[in-house]
């Protein structure tokens, strides 16, 4: 395939020449980083010398994320992503996305469809990863085409791209993974509105969407009555649609070997994994709650919001800003029990096996602080489903709960009552106060449990504790100073071996 085919050379100047777009920052992960100058070359022959392209690679956080922050240091006006995306909502710039076209055989795709499929009773879904989402109209069409007497293609929904465009929005009712019913009485009052730009395109019935995709199933009809059918590869979208929809059947096609696979028992025990996180949070004291983006639309409300849950539940909470976080960087806070990754789905679930303490989704987080839920087997990637309309909304309770860890039930401290309208710079000296305080106090009688409440607590009970500062004599012992010289000979060296040969 070309590189103006593969890459939609004309459709994204297009896009750039209609919007008068004068700044354009051309956002490339690394795996597509070789074409990162053809591209801007070809763009800047389409678009003339009036628009100024800046090309972006190796973003601060995961590169299906749209890196607004990079794009700001650049004065950009709009972001073109190219390759893999998560499609989270935007807060300040309009992004263009360019999915890329990997190469599939349409023909082959649709007879193993029918050959794999059609002894089943169940009607089937067609979901796929977004490099795929350009062969979508010639499935459709070979399946009406090829098996009209079967009626196989009768019984076959298909997911749509919810749009290549997304302009930036505080809005965050949108539909990401759970789902939504949408009665249309016409086209201009429905239950719920939609994010759509065609009204044609909402029906009567349960709408769904993950992803970057969204679909429709009939109201009479569940989730679980149809088999999901993902083409593409197992990467973090198959991922999400396996734990999102872990109760329904789902087969994958991969295009590259074209075959059919069904056993996804590993996926699957990513479940069992979770939930044992889970119950390991609830045991924390001090949790970290990780900025895994600066661009999604919410993320302030999220982490705002993990922040009154962590309260509320009687732990301390810690916010980091660190970037993709890895084994050595979070091994800089051991105080930290747990921590809390507030990102976007795709990037969301972290292999902790490594790092020294677990690393949780807000999903997770809101089960294992939220005292008085239990998991029913539903899982939420996106944390915008997560949103609460206002302060207050979670339920708190005092009573005594069961370690699974521990043996028996124990109860965490709770906050005091008035902590919650002390401002940060009352905080921060009543901090200040309680690492003074501390300092010659023994280790025991700072820790609850086995274990420290707060970061200041952590750090006195430690057995080495930096540099003993003198705080009797602020003016440090003259051999502290340092020497003078060369290491080939300092001076004080110098002077004794001057005098020994005198």
């Amino acid at each position: 395939m070309d590189l103006e085919s593969k890459y939609e050379i004309l459709r994204t100047a297009n896009f750039i020449r209609s919007n008068n777009f004068s700044r354009v920052a051309l956002q490339f992960p690394d795996e597509l980083l070789r074409d990162s100058t053809s591209v801007a070359r070809a763009l800047r022959n389409e678009l003339g010398r009036g628009v100024r392209l800046f090309v972006m690679a190796d973003t601060a956080y995961g590169s299906c994320c749209v890196d607004e922050i990079g794009a700001a240091h650049i004065d950009a006006d709009c972001v073109v992503h190219f390759g893999h995306a998560c499609m989270s909502p935007l807060t300040t710039l309009p992004a263009f996305f360019v999915f890329g076209k990997s190469s599939i055989d349409v023909l082959v795709c649709v007879q193993s469809l029918h050959h794999n499929l059609s002894s089943n009773n169940k009607p089937i879904l067609i979901l796929f990863g977004l490099e795929y989402a350009h062969a979508l109209e010639d499935i459709k069409a070979k399946m009406v085409s090829s098996l009209p007497s079967a009626g196989f293609s009768q019984i076959v929904r298909y997911a749509e791209v919810t749009s290549s465009i997304i302009n930036p929005s505080d809005d965050n009712d949108g539909i990401n993974g759970r789902n939504t019913k949408v009665v249309v009485l016409n086209c201009g009052h429905k239950e719920k509105t939609l994010k759509s730009e065609k009204c044609s395109k909402l029906v009567t019935g349960t709408r769904y969407g993950l992803g970057g995709l969204e679909w429709s199933i009939p109201v009479d009809k569940k989730i679980d009555d149809y088999i999901m059918v993902w083409i593409g590869s197992a990467d973090s979208a198959f991922a999400n649609v396996v734990l999102t929809f872990n109760s329904c059947e789902i087969v994958r096609y991969d295009p590259e070997r074209s075959q059919f696979l069904r056993d996804f028992s590993g996926q699957r025990k990513t479940l069992k994994r979770r939930y044992y996180l889970v119950e390991k949070a609830k045991d924390a004291n001090i949790v970290g709650i990780l900025v895994g983006t600066l661009a999604i639309a919410g993320y302030l409300r999220m982490i705002n919001q993990m922040k009154e849950l962590i309260e509320g539940a009687g732990k301390k909470s810690y916010t980091l800003v660190m970037g993709r976080p890895n084994t050595a960087k979070l091994a800089n806070f051991p105080e930290c029990d747990v921590f809390v990754y507030v990102s976007c789905a795709q990037t969301a679930l972290l292999d902790s096996k490594d790092f020294l303490a677990p690393v949780i989704t807000p999903f997770e987080a809101t089960l294992a602080f939220g005292r008085g839920k239990d998991w029913t087997g539903e899982y939420v990637v996106e944390f915008g489903d997560l949103m609460i309309s206002s302060p207050g909304d979670f339920n708190h309770f005092h009573e005594a709960r069961f370690s699974f860890f521990k043996g028996g039930y124990i109860e965490d401290v709770q906050p005091h009552e008035n902590e919650g309208q002390r401002n940060d710079e009352s905080v921060g000296l009543e901090l200040s106060k309680a690492a003074m305080n501390s300092i010659d106090r023994p280790s025991d009688s700072i820790l609850f449990n086995g274990s420290a409440q707060s970061g200041v607590d952590f750090f006195v009970a430690r057995s080495f504790k930096g540099l003993n500062i003198q705080y009797n004599n602020p003016s440090p012992p003259s051999y502290i100073i340092g020497r003078r010289g060369r290491a080939a000979g300092y001076d004080d060296e110098r002077k004794a071996i001057y005098s020994s040969e005198v």
